[in-house]
């Protein structure tokens, strides 16, 4: 594993271990699907301690129950505002100064929203673009300054395929996920070198509370599998991970071919 062994002397007590698994997680996002089940993956191995960080209407009280059913031994709640970026430096400075040591920071939050209720209520979309892009580079930049003083750890980034191509059909979503793709890869370029890394993950279709009523995309997957996946790139050192890794295939001519072709491709029913 990429980080297993070199940093036990660190001064927190929760830093990798020598198999290089992952004892320690902050969620930004705490109420997601799929970030439970990331949760409930880790400490299957050796992950003890996670905190969830959100709002308190997302949900994070019945997350965190399942979390200490499955295993875990310590898990917090904390307030935490996407849009708020003002806080963002203390509500995550203030887990790395409490819990000592974080060795991942695993970033879910977002909104999907439609595209009809976007144009319905431009500041809808403004909002999702500040949740989706806006709130998640300030506080994975603060979570990098961290992690870069701490001398190791991993961010993930949760992306979507959709931000490979915007459709015309969620465009608005497709574009905020763009944005946060570029910004992850980004940041894990400049990380190179300091014991930090950046995993990007692009997921198609998830079967999730938020996807709930929608008709499910070709190749749609699970909270689970994409856990699965996640937990494999995280050994692995893998710097993207397709959900499912099929997707990477038809995702490499879309974005090849001429726009005219694409929005006849790319309408769904």
């Amino acid at each position: 594993a990429p980080e297993g062994g070199r940093h036990a002397h660190s001064r927190g007590g929760h830093v990798r271990d020598a198999l290089g698994e992952v004892q320690s997680v902050l969620v930004l996002g705490g109420g997601s699907d799929i970030g439970r089940a990331v949760c409930r993956r880790l400490i299957q191995g050796r992950c003890r301690t996670v905190v969830l960080a959100g709002r308190p209407e997302d949900g994070m009280e019945d997350v965190a129950e399942d979390l200490r059913a499955a295993g875990a031994t310590r898990v917090e709640l904390r307030h935490w505002e996407a849009t708020d970026t003002a806080s963002h430096p203390k509500v995550i400075g203030d887990v790395f100064d409490e819990f000592g040591d974080i060795d991942l920071v695993y970033v879910p939050a977002g909104i999907l929203g439609s595209q009809e209720a976007f144009e319905a209520d431009p500041t809808f979309a403004a909002t999702a673009a500040m949740v989706n892009y806006g709130g998640l580079v300030s506080s994975c930049l603060v979570a990098a300054d961290r992690l870069r003083r701490q001398g190791h750890g991993t961010i993930v980034v949760m992306s979507s395929v959709a931000g490979l191509r915007a459709r015309k059909d969620n465009f608005v979503y497709g574009s905020t996920k763009a944005g946060l793709d570029a910004f992850a890869q980004g940041l894990g370029d400049r990380l190179v070198g300091t014991g930090v890394r950046v995993m990007v993950v692009r997921p198609g279709f998830v079967h999730t509370k938020m996807t709930e009523g929608m008709s499910p995309a070709p190749f749609s997957t699970t909270p689970d599998k994409v856990a699965e996946l996640i937990a494999e790139g995280l050994v692995k050192g893998s710097e993207v991970v397709w959900a499912p890794p099929v997707l990477k295939y038809p995702f490499f001519v879309f974005r090849l071919l001429p726009r005219a072709i694409w929005r006849k491709v790319s309408e769904r029913g």
